[in-house]
């Protein structure tokens, strides 16, 4: 049997400290041993965040807690602004339906990215609309959305700005405060390393304005209760307390490295893997690719899920499949958490070698050489493996 190589943009591979820490006996939430555990977990999301607002942490994947960002933000019978442009930046448009909030569509084809200007119109078309619903990283297409240049259209307007950073956050550049994110959702699975199971949300002082001025159709997600619960810190109800636990070791591996450093490691691995797929001759799919994932069109005539099943059944390595129009037409790579230079050099070399056995005309070694010459450039000075030790990452860097 091959090695378990998960190479998917989520759930993401966790690292060991984070494995042992759920291994440990499961402690009472409300102690003060809890509470330090929490404070600490808190104070790291906001420095993977770039904020200083509060930062609540739910129990539940992150389409609840952008379930929690719709029904705390906007009234029933209300208005927003939802940008689509994939499978998970359509939730938002379903959020709302399903709670009597009138969606005003932007649509982008699947792998485009948004335009800031075409937000500002639409924001004078509708200046009752409470929020702009929007998406960090696309993953389903492997985008990645000017959030900045969204943010600052929406900062002119009386709109609050709300942005799904599931998977993007802790892989690619996400300011919070500095580019006017009112609510971030962030799940925990993806570039924060940890088990499915936790979700995070950054709330402003005018997204608390809002909040506390409607009726909200929450109880589990009435995030006001989670507010109050901060001055413990704790939890209204009782969390994954495993899992905080495992959070929290990964987020000291995020803080001891530094988030800018993260985003650099991932942009470098990115920029790599991008190189080394254009060597083989294949196609991207994001006409602005994200950092911490690469979406890539299957070759012409090649069956993707025979592909994708010998990766995996061949070499252990699994890759994600394409959703709705894009199923069996591209496969996606995370570039993200624990990956380091030697998981874009192994996939890479897997791929080239199933690519050869089902008859594709690649070159075996163009889609590593090319990577690789990408990674040399720097010296492995951006790239300490994400799960060194201080010490190491420090020696590596020095």
């Amino acid at each position: 049997m091959p090695k378990h190589r998960l190479t998917t943009p989520g759930p993401t591979q966790v690292p060991e400290q984070a494995l042992l820490a759920m291994a440990r006996q499961v402690t009472h939430h409300r102690t003060p041993e809890f509470r330090c555990l929490l404070a600490e977990v808190l104070a790291d999301l906001k420095h993977v965040f770039v904020t200083e607002n509060d930062v609540l942490l739910l129990t539940c994947s992150g389409t609840g807690a952008m379930e929690a960002a719709v029904v705390n933000l906007v009234p029933h019978g209300g208005k927003a602004i939802v940008l689509s442009s994939g499978k998970f930046s359509e939730r938002w448009a379903e959020i709302c339906e399903k709670f009597g909030i009138r969606p005003v569509r932007y649509e982008v084809p699947w792998g485009q990215p948004f335009e800031p200007g075409r937000v500002e119109q639409l924001l004078r078309q509708h200046p009752d609309a409470v929020a702009v619903f929007s998406t960090l990283m696309e993953t389903s297409t492997g985008v990645g959305h000017d959030i900045k240049g969204i943010g600052q259209v929406v900062g002119r307007s009386d709109a609050l700005l709300v942005v799904d950073g599931i998977s993007g956050v802790g892989a690619t550049e996400c300011r919070t405060d500095a580019w006017g994110i009112d609510v971030l959702v962030v799940g925990a699975q993806k570039a924060l390393m940890t088990p499915p199971g936790l979700a995070l949300l950054a709330v402003s002082p005018a997204a608390w304005q809002q909040i506390e001025s409607i009726d909200r159709p929450a109880f589990y997600f009435d995030l006001p209760a989670y507010r109050k619960a901060l001055r413990g810190p704790n939890t209204p109800y009782t969390p994954a307390i495993p899992l905080v636990a495992a959070l929290a070791e990964s987020l000291r591996s995020i803080r001891s490295e530094g988030i800018e450093q993260v985003w650099a490691r991932a942009s470098l691995l990115s920029r790599a893997t991008r190189a080394g797929i254009e060597a083989l001759g294949l196609e991207l799919f994001a006409a602005r690719p994200a950092d911490g994932m690469t979406a890539v069109r299957f070759p012409e005539g090649i069956d993707g899920k025979a592909l994708l099943g010998r990766l995996q059944q061949r070499f252990g390595v699994k890759l994600a499949g394409g959703q709705g129009p894009v199923a069996g037409k591209i496969f996606r790579i995370a570039q993200m958490g624990l990956c380091d230079e030697l998981d874009v050099i192994s996939t890479l070399s897997a791929i080239e070698l199933v690519l050869v056995e089902m008859g594709q005309p690649a070159k075996l070694g163009a889609g590593v050489t090319a990577a690789s010459r990408v990674l040399a450039q720097t010296g492995g000075e951006l790239c300490p493996h994400p799960g060194a030790s201080d010490e190491a990452a420090a020696e590596l860097r020095r």
